[in-house]
């Protein structure tokens, strides 16, 4: 008791005072006491002609009293009735507060973190986040990358401080150890409110409900820790608009959104110059600093997750001699970087095992499998190809893995890995058929957006012997869909290229390469030639004639356009006599197309002419009016370069009623129409040949042509020059530009 004698103080002095050091609000106490809160309220401000013994005695036992303070309380109810008091019964004088404005408030929070640096835009939100009247703040992020950190060095240098006391519980939502009890954290949290042993409830919704009431009029932190879900964390909200709750998750905890108003803070990986700052947190400064270049790798091969960071200093610590760029050289071998990456119990590989097994057997089914993904990027097709399921289970899926932060939504319904997960999810061993299904997806789809871009071609290939057929196949509805498509997909499937190389998937290597076509087409003068190299060598290691042959007319297509026509001849006079062997009359006149164009940029355009019309008469012969238009088309282009422009008008214009949908944009079509404008400037028909021209421009604008954009409005320009054709020119130049 803080008095010397009963008589030191009245009776609703001594009430309000052990009231406040139970901890109970005047509710809570009226409540456990049986009385009216009014009527408490009487006796703590003098203002009642005193309580009855029967009274007191309810008082007593609400506040666990002992014998000693028992009878204190119950001589100063015996004196009578106290003088009225004007103003209710001040608190006893308060402790003095300490740096951040706390008294003798209970303080449960775990040390500050050392080596802490960094985080300011996430302090910043967290700050943000926690201002208001009884906010809830959800700091999520994958594992490893700092939540807990964050969120006790915030605490710690909190300036506003948490008069009343500041609790923290360990959910251990993602521990091997399993979790606490909901009792055992609530009976903590009460304890050290203050509120006696003997006096805590003993079902988890009595002592929440207890809590609550405790918590009703103080101005506490509470920080949950390490949160498996919303349900675990509800009953451990405090009560009132005074206090602040900080949940710490691997996952995202949408429920407490829903419910309570929870403020979301994303914690992610350290940029590079943070992570090498944490380095020399650890290191020391003049370590660190003396291999800059080495400390910026070792935070990329760590992939700035600071749990990897912190290991990979820790065994630095321990080996004095090492050079930071030994360490990183170390790292660099991605069959060894998880378990270097890994220390005693603690390291990424255990951060990650533990989040998975939260996780239903099929959705680390699914991680798996994503582990022999070639490429970058996942989507609900390519997923389910790589499990084996259909695009909605695989879908599920991945929403789930990405609330577990084992993947990052990059765009909607695009879902990409960090480094060291990709490396963890590989080392889980997925079946041997998940990267043959994913190859053969990415074939299927191929095929389909080929068809979709570039309508009435012929399919380039049939599938390979031992093709496995996805579950379903992406749809393209029109062309624009498909161009999306190879856009979205060009680093994923080159990546694809190379995965099906290196494990030796020949029949599958080639035929990738060859589905690309369209994009190769389009984007002509992005460095496409190695890409077309490995096909080669992959066709011919499959000893597919039809295949190499289709693959050597785009490289020399390819080298055609990058000015290394010499090399072109070489490879497509190869191509012309592979599809002869091979019987196929539609891939040598395509060969004959593209030698055509060689021999053409070398003026010897009587010999280009030559060649189309023989490959004119093999595509007739194949019953392939695609080919025999595209045909029409080149040999129109190399009868304008001779100005023979008569000849050339009437093959444009012929080739050109090939078309059975004249109102649909393709490549073909837009070369037509700028030969026929060309043709008719040249034969002194200015007013139509710059309609033709213009037309042509206007195609090739609306469907993304960028070349062909540049080549029509370019001729168009030489004789009209108007401010709208200029404006349209640049445009289309600076677009080109930016996507070569």
């Amino acid at each position: 008791m803080a008095w010397r004698t009963p008589a030191d103080r009245s009776f609703g002095a001594q009430l309000y005072a052990l009231r406040r050091r139970a901890g109970l609000s005047q509710e809570g106490l009226a409540h456990a006491a049986g009385v009216s809160v009014r009527a408490l309220a009487y006796l703590e401000q003098g203002r009642s002609r005193g309580p009855q013994r029967r009274t007191v005695q309810a008082l007593v036992t609400a506040l666990g009293l002992s014998r000693a303070e028992a009878g204190e309380l119950e001589h100063a109810a015996s004196l009578g009735r106290p003088r009225p008091a004007r103003k209710t019964a001040a608190p006893p004088p308060a402790a003095a507060p300490d740096a951040v404005g706390r008294t003798g408030a209970p303080d449960l929070l775990p040390r500050a973190p050392r080596g802490f640096h960094g985080r300011t835009a996430e302090l910043a939100a967290l700050a943000r986040a926690t201002a208001g009247a009884a906010p809830v703040c959800l700091v999520v992020g994958p594992a490893g990358v700092g939540k807990t950190a964050l969120v006790l060095h915030w605490a710690h240098h909190d300036p506003a401080g948490r008069a009343d006391g500041r609790l923290y519980a360990d959910l251990r939502g993602f521990s091997d150890t399993g979790e606490p009890a909901l009792i055992e954290v609530l009976r903590e949290f009460l304890l050290a409110l203050g509120m006696p042993h003997s006096r805590i409830p003993e079902s988890a919704n009595g002592a929440s409900a207890l809590f609550r009431s405790l918590a009703a009029d103080r101005r506490l932190l509470v920080v949950l820790d390490n949160a498996r879900d919303s349900e675990q964390v509800r009953p451990l909200l405090p009560g009132g608009d005074r206090c602040v709750t900080v949940v710490t998750s691997r996952h995202r905890l949408p429920g407490l959104i829903v419910t309570d108003a929870a403020r979301s803070v994303a914690v992610d990986v350290l940029g590079p110059q943070d992570g090498t700052m944490l380095l020399a947190g650890i290191l020391g400064t003049e370590r660190v600093h003396a291999e800059p270049a080495a400390a910026l790798r070792l935070a990329e091969l760590c992939g700035g997750l600071p749990l990897a960071l912190r290991v990979a200093a820790a065994r630095l610590t321990q080996r004095p001699h090492w050079s930071l760029g030994a360490m990183a050289a170390e790292l660099s071998d991605r069959t060894r970087r998880l378990s270097l990456l890994d220390l005693e119990d603690t390291g990424v590989r255990a951060a990650l095992h533990l989040t998975l097994q939260q996780l239903p057997e099929h959705v680390s089914r699914l991680f798996a499998h994503l582990g022999r993904h070639p490429g970058t990027h996942v989507d609900r097709y390519t997923a389910a190809a790589l499990a084996d399921t259909d695009p909605a289970a695989a879908e599920t899926a991945l929403e789930r893995l990405a609330v577990a932060h084992l993947l990052t939504e990059t765009a909607p319904g695009r879902w990409a890995m960090h480094d060291l997960v990709r490396l963890y999810a590989r080392s889980l061993g997925a079946g041997p058929d998940a990267l043959k299904r994913v190859l053969d997806h990415y074939i299927a789809t191929a095929v389909g957006a080929v068809a979709a871009a570039e309508p009435g071609n012929e399919e380039c290939f049939p599938p390979p012997a031992d093709f496995l057929p996805p579950a379903a196949v992406r749809e393209f509805g029109d062309r624009s869909a498909a161009v999306a498509w190879y856009a979205a997909e060009k680093n994923d499937l080159v990546l694809a290229v190379s995965a099906a190389h290196a494990a030796a998937l020949h029949s599958r290597t080639w035929r990738i390469v060859l589905a690309l076509w369209p994009l190769i087409v389009w984007r002509v003068r992005d460095g496409w030639v190695p890409l077309l190299q490995t096909g080669v060598a992959a066709a011919r290691a499959d000893a597919d004639q039809h295949g190499e042959s289709r693959v050597l007319n785009v490289l020399g297509w390819v080298l055609i356009e990058e000015g290394r026509t010499p090399e072109a001849l070489t490879h497509l006079g190869a191509a012309s006599a592979l599809a002869a062997r091979a019987g196929d009359a539609t891939a040598e006149a395509n060969a004959l197309i593209v030698l055509a164009m060689a021999q053409g940029s070398l003026g010897r355009l009587d010999e280009a002419a030559e060649g189309c019309e023989r490959a004119v008469e093999l595509a007739r012969k194949a019953d392939d009016r695609t080919m025999e238009r595209l045909a029409m088309q080149h040999l129109a282009r190399h009868r304008a370069d001779a100005g023979k422009w008569h000849q050339a008008l009437a093959t444009a214009t012929r080739a050109l009623a090939f078309d059975d949908r004249p109102d649909t944009a393709d490549v073909p079509r837009i070369l037509l129409l700028m030969v026929r404008g060309e043709a008719l400037l040249g034969l002194g028909n200015k007013a139509e040949g710059i309609t033709q021209l213009d037309l042509a421009a206007r195609e090739a604008e609306s469907c993304g042509y960028e070349d062909g954009a540049v080549r029509a409005l370019g001729a168009l320009l030489r004789v009209s020059a108007t401010p709208d054709v200029r404006a349209r020119y640049d445009a289309a130049l600076a677009r080109f530009c930016q996507d070569g």
